[in-house]
């Protein structure tokens, strides 16, 4: 077991990355990288999620261009690395979907949000940088892979070597987030 100082500095040093190295990424690497994922908690074990490990070039050029937006310039570095992620959502089972319903809530984007936190932390300890990627073109992906109309393409995680250079985080204070037994 990692002890919970080691998880913290590992949480302290797990930053968004936009520049890759051009260094392939082992497959033992990925393997367990997907495992945090398979193995995250979901609502009821509904596990909402479907990973689909591009590493083909001409296959992550689509994932990528199904990422960029030229207008606010935005995602251009996602073609620098040399593994993406594409996280799609599944139906959940009858339980789930019932808590959803009666909840108002949908919990498979909780779900799939916890998924690729422990991917993207279990790539930091893997000494990969990763970004997790929201501006994506569903319907572009969606073709390129078969995907089913019924499921969504939700996020697109970067993962690849980096030149390790921390940038220090912006967070709000303790105090202004934290309360212990009140608001």
């Amino acid at each position: 077991m990692i002890d919970g100082e080691k998880m913290l500095s590992l949480m302290k040093g797990r930053q968004s990355e936009r520049r890759f190295l051009s260094k392939p990424v082992e497959s033992e690497k990925i393997e367990r990288i997907t495992a945090a994922g398979r193995l995250s908690p979901s609502a009821c074990n509904g596990q909402p999620w479907h990973f689909i490990v591009v590493d083909e070039p001409a296959l992550r050029d689509e994932v990528a261009a199904a990422t960029e937006t030229a207008v606010l310039r935005m995602n251009a570095f996602v073609r620098e690395a040399p593994v993406l992620i594409v996280v799609v959502r599944e139906k959940s089972n009858l339980a789930s979907r019932a808590g959803d319903l009666i909840k108002q809530k949908d919990y498979s984007l909780i779900d799939i949000g916890i998924a690729t936190a422990s991917m993207v932390y279990q790539a930091a300890a893997e000494g990969l940088g990763t970004c997790i990627i929201g501006w994506v073109d569903d319907k572009r992906i969606r073709q390129s892979f078969g995907i089913p109309a019924s499921r969504k393409v939700e996020l697109v995680i970067a993962v690849g070597y980096t030149d390790n250079r921390l940038r220090e985080k912006s967070r709000k204070p303790p105090e202004d987030i934290i309360t212990y037994n009140r608001y």
